[in-house]
């Protein structure tokens, strides 16, 4: 499978068409950002980082009955997808508190929530990714309410397995964002799920394992990300 068009670029990956109409690959690149684009950086690495471990965690999520888009890996920076006509809404779930939830409510940060706190947000960089409700969603035509509640019930399913995925490891996840397609009029998880787009804290030094390090000019960016997959038994092959 090979290369046809880049048909998206989005902060750190890319999306190609390939000879296959319902396939595509997903390049992961080492480009870093944080504020909706505003701080921008190369991390040498991150793409196979990320590459690898979100085809570990996809697989993972599909052997216990999730349905994603990932088909395959294809080498340390790319991977063959299902092509999916996105919903532009992200799913996001909290554990604990922190980050723009604290800065939302003042709340306090680390706030162990009683149960899992569940919101949508609108895709949309220029608009900072505005907080939305199913109210919003439907109006607008975002999504059906059926649909709706597959993507809630998936997110929490998600939260269920690797949650406990993280823990045996040693790891708290925090929170988490995803984001679902429709594919042959069926909802896949789509995306990616790697420490770009979740939050995970050692779960006795609270300290930061993901992208926060690099929102927060923490350091040891990679470094973080392959101790994260090495707690997980992964094996992170580099160019």
């Amino acid at each position: 499978m090979e290369k046809v068009k880049e048909i998206a670029a989005g902060k750190a990956k890319s999306m190609f068409t390939t000879n296959n109409p319902n396939e595509l690959i997903m390049e992961f690149r080492d480009d870093a950002s944080a504020f909706d684009g505003k701080k921008r950086a190369s991390l040498a690495g991150k793409g196979a980082v990320n590459n690898q471990f979100n085809a570990f965690i996809m697989d993972y999520l599909g052997d216990n009955g999730v349905d994603h888009h990932l088909i395959n890996l294809m080498d340390n920076t790319h991977s063959l997808v299902h092509s999916l006509d996105m919903f532009p809404i992200e799913c996001v779930i909290r554990n604990r508190a922190t980050g723009s939830i604290c800065r939302r409510l003042g709340t306090e940060d680390g706030l162990i929530l009683e149960k899992p706190l569940f919101e949508f947000f609108l895709k949309d960089d220029d608009l900072g990714d505005p907080l939305i409700n199913r109210n919003h969603i439907v109006s607008f035509g975002w999504a059906k309410d059926d649909e709706l509640d597959e993507m809630i019930s998936t997110s929490h399913k998600v939260n269920e397995l690797l949650t406990k995925l993280f823990a045996d490891s040693g790891m708290i996840l925090v929170d988490f964002k995803l984001e679902f397609g429709v594919s042959s009029g069926k909802i896949l998880l789509g995306d990616e799920f790697t420490p770009d787009g979740c939050r995970l804290w050692d779960d006795q030094t609270l300290e930061k394992l993901d992208k926060d390090r690099f929102r927060q000019d923490l350091g040891d960016v990679i470094e973080s990300y392959h101790m994260v997959a090495h707690r997980l038994g992964m094996q992170i092959k580099v160019d």
